[in-house]
């Protein structure tokens, strides 16, 4: 596992080491330390002769251990600016709490979604949309950023819920956005909009179920999909009635468009 290095009083070409040697994330403070983290096979008896004397603690994974880095920080997917809680806050801002969910917007397959759902919805308006495994609820969040009516999420983990509570308090959102604990088969009803950005496996598994929640003329997308295992996903729900009208790829990660042949 990555961990973090502190360095007080970094040697001269401290900085071009720390790169050299894959930092996942390097800070330079105003006084000239530098804080990164590093690969967890970079040994401190290789570090300390480049780049001065040390102190190193665990780093915080971020989406689930996939992102490392050193303080949350602002991205921008499309026409949307991801930021930290506490920065300000406006029409194409969306504020997001530094916790455990997963969805921060830097992994590949959240800008994924984010960016079919922003192309969703300059094509037609849409009026309310199923976050399934909302985690962070940032899918939901951007949804309603971008001026669907309603959202609801769904997740499991107790923790993820809180999260996304809190992530709606933050953008003032929370009166658009239900939030129910559970998986799929917690709700009832279909949606236009369907987004799961979750796992193949559980994906392939929820076809059924999610096929179902998909209004007529609907759109479901799904992420989370590692590149070698799309044409199963994709096989999964063509067999549930479903067709791909869209596949993105980014960095290894796959996200599927599909809509309903009835």
């Amino acid at each position: 596992m990555p961990y973090r290095v502190d360095i007080r009083h970094p040697l001269p070409g401290a900085l071009d080491a720390l790169i050299e040697f894959g930092a996942l994330d390097v800070d330079v403070a105003t006084d000239g330390a530098l804080a990164a983290i590093v690969p967890d096979d970079l040994t401190l008896e290789r570090l300390v002769p480049l780049v001065g004397e040390v102190s190193a603690s665990a780093a915080v994974g971020r989406d689930d251990g996939s992102v490392w880095v050193l303080t949350p920080r602002a991205t921008r997917i499309g026409r949307l600016q991801l930021v930290p809680a506490d920065a300000p806050l406006d029409g194409d801002t969306i504020r997001l709490a530094d916790g455990p969910a997963f969805g921060t917007g830097l992994h590949p397959t959240t800008a994924l979604c984010v960016e079919i759902l922003q192309d969703l919805v300059d094509d037609a308006t849409i009026d309310s949309m199923l976050d399934v495994g909302t985690g962070s609820g940032i899918l939901a969040l951007a949804a309603l950023r971008l001026g669907v009516a309603r959202a609801t999420g769904l997740d499991i983990e107790a923790a993820a819920l809180a999260v996304a509570t809190e992530n709606a308090r933050l953008n003032g959102l929370e009166d658009r956005f239900a939030l129910v604990a559970g998986d799929a088969s917690a709700v009832d009803g279909r949606w236009p909009l369907v987004m799961a950005n979750v796992l193949a496996a559980p994906l392939i598994e929820m076809a059924p179920v999610l096929a179902q929640r998909v209004a007529h003329g609907g759109v479901l997308v799904l992420s989370g999909i590692t590149d070698g295992l799309a044409v199963d996903v994709d096989r999964a729900y063509r067999r549930v009635g479903m067709y791909s009208a869209l596949t993105r790829v980014r960095d290894g990660w796959v996200a599927l468009e599909h809509r309903p042949t009835w």
